[in-house]
């Protein structure tokens, strides 16, 4: 299995690439998925099944989010990248970075354009290696193949955690209950 490490490393790489892009809605997921690696590595570290669960839980959502995200730069069903800026929260014509500064990419503005709003410039992007479509589809593709590996993980480790509490006869976090006292109270000795 690929080390914790690898998980926060493709997360931190995707947050990036979505800042540099302005992509707020994938910024938001991400951040929200760096926050459950983390968890995820604490309980794996402090023996918490159920922080296990709680990070298992969230890559079934992780899953579900990197599928949307695959459909979308595919343009999938009634998806479209023209007319949706679903990844901006509808507040910015803002694209992918990878859409200007891919591989082999040559971006040209285009002079005197009446397309564009004020604020914005058009822009032609040619001779790209790999269109930035493909790139984000890779990215998401990865990310579900790291959260499957991530998922079966949890499920195991937090499997042997809770069997290593049944055996052992301590609940969760390693608590007992206090004992009943005795009635009798201890008093202080005078010399």
């Amino acid at each position: 299995l690929p080390s914790p490490a690898v998980f926060q490393v493709a997360a931190l790489e995707r947050q990036i690439f979505d800042f540099l892009g302005y992509q707020w809605a994938p910024i938001l997921a991400n951040f929200l998925h760096i926050m459950a690696v983390i968890l995820g590595i604490f309980g794996t570290i402090q023996y918490r099944s159920r922080y296990l669960m709680m990070y298992a839980v969230w890559l079934v959502l992780w899953v579900g989010w990197n599928a949307f995200i695959i459909c979308f730069y595919l343009e999938v069903g009634r998806l479209s990248q023209d007319r949706d800026f679903i990844m901006t929260f509808n507040t910015s014509l803002h694209r992918s970075w990878w859409m200007e500064n891919g591989p082999g990419c040559l971006v040209t503005p285009v002079l005197n354009s009446n397309l564009a709003p004020e604020d914005h410039h058009v822009i032609t992007v040619s001779g790209c290696l790999l269109d930035y479509q493909y790139i984000e589809v890779v990215s998401s593709a990865t990310q579900i193949f790291l959260a499957l590996f991530g998922f079966v993980y949890a499920c195991y480790v937090s499997k042997v955690f809770l069997e290593e509490e049944d055996s052992c006869g301590f609940d969760s976090y390693g608590y007992q209950a206090p004992q009943k006292t005795s009635h009798l109270q201890l008093q202080p000795l005078y010399t």
